[in-house]
């Protein structure tokens, strides 16, 4: 199909006869909108809220473990040489 082609059934289906929107779809389109703002809202505290536990936890396991430093020996190294 050619792109004028595509291009002329599209004006024709513009220009011809709309159908008729019911009245009670923009009040239920705004609802509905609104409700899942919300939603998404709520879901982004949440996340904020997991990602600020998490941080908490990790600062208080690395305080208390101290990760970065080596763990001691299980040994104690020959003694030559007295």
């Amino acid at each position: 199909m050619s792109a004028q082609r595509a291009e002329d059934q599209v004006r024709r289906l513009l220009d011809g006869p709309h159908p008729v929107v019911p009245p009670e779809l923009c009040p239920e389109a705004v609802r509905r909108g609104a409700r899942r703002a919300r939603r998404r809202a709520r879901g982004r505290w949440v996340l904020w809220l997991l990602l600020g536990a998490a941080f908490v936890g990790f600062m208080v396991w690395a305080t208390l473990n101290h990760p970065w430093t080596q763990p001691p020996a299980n040994r104690t190294p020959p003694l030559e040489g007295w």
